[in-house]
């Protein structure tokens, strides 16, 4: 995280749960995507879907190596992801079992 040399006026962590919330407000991912695209620069939302891009994958065990072909996702983003997969807070967990099951709930109702 950044360091800054001034105090600012509102602490860290509170600007830091001020977004979180923000992000939780949001209703649809057309929502998330317009607030993604205001808050952060094309490099920055590139980085992000690089790093979800390769979740998948690597839940699914597929090797480094072949991620990298299937996605162009550099090794070095790819071993990051798996770091915190393997040793994070549960995030990206969290996210990607959500994903499956919406996905799951979708396809049923789609056969339905």
């Amino acid at each position: 995280m950044k360091r800054r040399s001034l105090d600012p006026e509102t602490p860290v962590e509170s600007a830091e749960q001020s977004l979180y919330e923000a992000l939780l407000s949001l209703k649809n991912s057309e929502e998330m995507g317009a607030f993604l695209s205001d808050l952060c620069t094309p490099a920055e939302l590139e980085v992000l879907v690089d790093r979800w891009r390769v979740v998948p994958y690597l839940l699914e065990g597929v090797s480094y190596r072949e991620i990298h072909e299937r996605t162009a996702v550099s090794i070095t983003t790819i071993g990051r992801v798996a770091r915190y997969l393997n040793q994070g807070s549960g995030g990206y967990l969290a996210a990607a079992a959500r994903a499956a099951r919406r996905q799951s709930q979708a396809a049923k109702k789609a056969k339905a």
